[in-house]
């Protein structure tokens, strides 16, 4: 969040390694939240503030992100993509790439990042440098390419790599240690990514989170961000390869490591 901002973001951990996240506007007294893993620790972090949702923020149709939407729903509208809402919980408003919405008193933006699914989409609020990026980008990773194509995520991997760089990545689960690792194994000269690994080790050594991450430094670290990269491309010895299939070697490799 900016310094001006009056928006409070509070990441919720769900499940084994899901995040769930709560973003509360202390002028408007709204609270959106952003996916819905599980219903008892988004009503227990609901509960210890006082707070009630005026909005549910849906990415995608993974169960694992809406499984606790319609418990939670109560009066909050409920916001996700209309190329998904066959197989999403009754929507309220159905949105698009280029859409932009009010959540929380904050100017929201769709994006649309297909990849990991197809009809995944991002939320934008750039007055709090915030971004909900679910399963597309990730902390030093993207998500498995369960319904799209590597041209998909990589143009989405674009389109995210493209916000400010003092925007906080919001993502959805808790792998950045496996993640990290994978990295390393493909760049381990990557002094960015070796202070990183070291942040990461001790941050979960101590039970910390290490969701949200700041995309100024997974530009700098995270390989599916650089598949334009000569840099990572030399080390991979795809130096003459096109970005397109640089993504999907390094998609590809991630899912064998």
């Amino acid at each position: 969040m900016t310094k001006t901002s009056p928006v409070e973001l509070v990441v919720v951990p769900c499940r084994t390694d899901n995040y769930a996240f709560l973003v509360h506007n202390h002028e408007t007294g709204q609270t959106a939240l952003v996916d819905a893993p599980e219903v008892a620790p988004i009503q227990a972090a609901l509960a210890a503030r006082g707070w009630q949702l005026s909005d549910i923020l849906i990415t995608h149709h993974h169960d694992d992100h809406i499984a606790g939407v319609d418990a939670l729903r109560g009066s909050a509208r409920v916001i996700g993509a209309a190329a998904d809402a066959h197989r999403l919980p009754a929507l309220d408003l159905a949105v698009a790439e280029g859409d932009m919405v009010t959540v929380c008193g904050q100017m929201t933006q769709i994006l649309d990042v297909s990849g990991h699914t197809v009809g995944h989409i991002a939320f934008h609020m750039p007055d709090a440098a915030l971004v909900f990026t679910a399963d597309s980008l990730m902390a030093l990773g993207c998500g498995r390419l369960f319904e799209g194509t590597p041209a998909q995520m990589w143009d989405s991997m674009q389109k995210l790599r493209a916000l400010p760089d003092e925007t906080l990545i919001c993502s959805g689960h808790e792998y950045t240690a496996a993640n990290a690792r994978f990295a390393a194994s493909l760049d381990p000269d990557n002094p960015d990514l070796m202070s990183r690994i070291e942040g990461i080790t001790a941050a979960r050594a101590a039970g910390q989170f290490t969701v949200p991450s700041i995309l100024s430094v997974e530009k700098r670290t995270n390989p599916f961000l650089r598949a334009d990269d000569p840099e990572l491309k030399a080390v991979l010895g795809m130096a003459d390869i096109s970005d397109v299939d640089v993504f999907a070697e390094v998609r590809s490799r991630k899912d064998k490591f």
